[in-house]
């Protein structure tokens, strides 16, 4: 029998565009044969939609972009009821990466692609997540967070903070988003200013961070208990850093796959990106990112939960240059979901 895959995408995030390249990407490469495939849209407004079973692969973006009435409760009667055998949440950032989703999901008893509530959750919030990785004893760059509310009771004061806590350069994110949306770096006291006000547009809590000379390298991690690592790349941005717009519109961003290091130090890396795995809980999937500075030492950047799934994006490139193609790191991943799932049906909820 096939698989009844109900994909999610779209999203109530600033991230919504990237989640529709995505799922353009998926429904090109699952096959048709194995899976019978309901597409379910959620628009910028968080508007549930299913487009009934997929024919054929989405032609285009828009094809994707599903309109209904009454599709909400549709679509969460259709997850209660058990018609989806499993579900593929190709959902980026707040309200679909977050935990959010995956909470809902767990309530539902329906298998799911990806990390759990907790690594969700802990993975989206950088602040939580840099937190853990230090209890972990994970190496990385200073930092420290501020709430809006912090910030706009007193400006002054809080620029001196990080001027002298952190200094220049520093870059400034929204606490809960990817895609590096919102960021900035910062050289001085007015890019500071700017920088905080760009990103509170995104999100109410900011983090800011040490900038740091180093090569960025990233791997992907596969597994559940047991998980295991890619082949190592590396992010040379043309840029001044990796911004979404060298990510997602102008590609000026060379990608070296696999990245020039030594063995010592991809057996370094590898133990340093599973500890990170296994200190968030982590399940199904990850790209676990790191700085490796000019004195040769590994600082962890962070992971994404859910990262960038078009057949050109690092994560997918990186498990190609290891022998597994963009089809079968799908199938994978919905392998690693059942036997999550199969798992936790263990679990006694009665005493």
């Amino acid at each position: 029998m096939k698989t009844k895959l109900g994909l999610l995408y779209g999203g109530k995030s600033a991230e919504h565009n990237v989640s529709l390249q995505t799922a353009k990407a998926v429904t090109a490469a699952l096959d048709l044969n194995k899976f019978d495939v309901y597409p379910v849209y959620i628009s910028i407004d968080g508007i549930w939609t299913e487009g009934g079973k997929l024919e054929a692969p989405a032609a285009s973006i828009e094809e994707l972009q599903l309109t209904g009435n009454g599709g909400t409760e549709h679509v969460l009667s259709m997850l209660a009821q058990g018609k989806y055998d499993v579900v593929f949440p190709l959902l980026h950032g707040p309200n679909g990466e977050d935990g959010t989703v995956q909470g809902l999901l767990e309530v539902l008893n329906v298998p799911y692609v990806g990390n759990g509530v907790l690594a969700s959750s802990a993975g989206m919030d950088k602040v939580i997540m840099k937190n853990v990785f230090a209890q972990a004893g994970l190496k990385q760059v200073g930092y420290t967070h501020m709430t809006r509310a912090q910030w706009e009771e007193n400006k002054e004061e809080a620029c001196k903070t990080i001027e002298s806590g952190i200094g220049w350069p520093c870059f400034v994110k929204p606490a809960n988003l990817g895609s590096s949306v919102g960021i900035s770096k910062c050289q001085d006291r007015n890019g500071l200013m700017n920088a905080m006000e760009e990103a509170f547009q995104f999100d109410r809590k900011v983090i800011i961070e040490e900038g740091v000379t180093a090569r960025e390298i990233e791997v992907g991690i596969l597994g559940n208990d047991h998980p295991a690592c890619s082949v190592i790349g590396e992010i040379v941005p043309k840029k001044d850093f990796y911004d979404y717009k060298a990510k997602y519109e102008d590609g000026d961003t060379a990608l070296i796959i696999p990245a020039d290091l030594t063995e010592e130090q991809k057996r370094e890396m590898e133990e340093l990106a599973i500890r990170a795995f296994r200190s968030l809980d982590c399940s199904g999937l990850v790209r676990a990112d790191f700085f490796l500075t000019e004195s040769g030492g590994f600082l962890i950047n962070e992971v994404n939960t859910m990262p960038g799934f078009t057949p050109f994006s690092m994560f997918p490139l990186l498990w190609k240059e290891a022998g597994v193609s963009y089809p079968q790191l799908i199938e994978k991943m919905i392998d690693l979901a059942i036997e999550r799932h199969t798992e936790k049906q263990k679990i006694k909820y009665t005493v």
